[in-house]
């Protein structure tokens, strides 16, 4: 009866795999972080400058956002045009003391979109990133 050698490569494939996908969601976050800035309204550029991407690989996730206080209210909206919003115009005063009366501002939505319409793009990257470590 002949000996047999079972050499496992588990652990090697695992570390393959890791690094790939820790590959992938950079390069994916990093596209996702440029679509966000194209879509970005832009009045100071203070918003657009501010978007960056987070790798999270103990999640395998990757986090797109902006550390701007008002980066929510630009995404979702204010007022009558946010679900949930207040219903009732309010004023403010601007920087040159100008006072004004609003009922919120629109939505204008650049982190969603960059998201969800580039999906494909991100798919394939991560597609290509763990082929090339089996390959």
């Amino acid at each position: 009866m002949a000996d047999i050698d079972v050499v496992s490569h588990v652990d090697e494939v695992i570390l393959k795999t890791t690094m790939a996908l820790a590959r992938a969601l950079e390069q994916a976050g990093a596209a996702a972080e440029g679509h966000a800035k194209d879509l970005c309204p832009v009045d100071t550029g203070a918003l657009r400058n501010s978007i960056t991407h987070q790798t999270d690989l103990e999640n395998l996730t990757e986090i797109i956002g902006s550390n701007e206080e008002y980066a929510a209210y630009v995404e979702l909206g204010t007022g009558v045009y946010y679900k949930g919003g207040r219903k009732t115009p309010w004023t403010y005063q601007d920087d040159k003391g100008q006072w004004h009366i609003t009922n919120g501002q629109r939505a204008q939505p650049y982190l969603k979109p960059a998201a969800a319409n580039y999906a494909k793009e991100y798919t394939a990257i991560i597609a290509n990133e763990l082929k090339g470590a089996m390959g």
